[in-house]
């Protein structure tokens, strides 16, 4: 079995029953769309797994071990970078906890969130207006520390984001 279809099963089983606040859609076509965008454009292997993971530390019981153990350390290692650290903070505090999280992402990291992102951008824009106008200012700041990621998803990230902000 390949390392994607292998990522691809794992992330549908942790992420079984589990459904998009906004969309109602079931939760594995988000980290679906992550993933095939980045095979699309021709990533590594380790890089499209690491998509389909990318929520699973977050959002379920899973540990970066247990993803190690399944996937191997480099799999493992841009999940987390991906991941949300920890931090006991008011929102913003989080939030600024995850740029400088991000700022130190590598470019395959960088380049899965700012699928990620522009999966998430759309999704909230069309289907949660009211919480775009808190979310999509907050992914602007993001972005400016993924400008590392790759260059195609920087310039479509920013044209999405423009149509909000001008």
């Amino acid at each position: 079995m390949s390392l994607v279809l292998k990522a691809r099963e794992f992330a549908a089983k942790a992420h079984a029953g589990v459904f998009r606040k906004w969309s109602g859609e079931p939760y594995i076509e988000h980290p679906k769309r992550v993933a095939e965008r980045l095979a699309a454009m021709g990533f590594p292997e380790k890089v499209v797994a690491a998509a389909y993971l990318h929520d699973v530390i977050e959002d379920t019981p899973v540990s970066e071990a247990e993803i190690a153990a399944a996937f191997g350390p480099e799999v493992a290692a841009l999940v987390a970078e991906v991941t949300k650290p920890i931090v006991k903070a008011n929102r913003a505090g989080r939030k600024a906890a995850f740029r400088a999280h991000l700022a130190k992402s590598s470019y395959f990291g960088a380049s899965i969130k700012l699928s990620d992102e522009l999966d998430n951008s759309r999704n909230v824009a069309e289907l949660a207006p009211e919480f775009a106008a808190i979310y999509l200012p907050e992914m602007r700041e993001e972005l400016k520390v993924l400008s590392h990621g790759h260059p195609e998803l920087v310039v479509k990230l920013n044209a999405h984001l423009a149509k909000y902000f001008g």
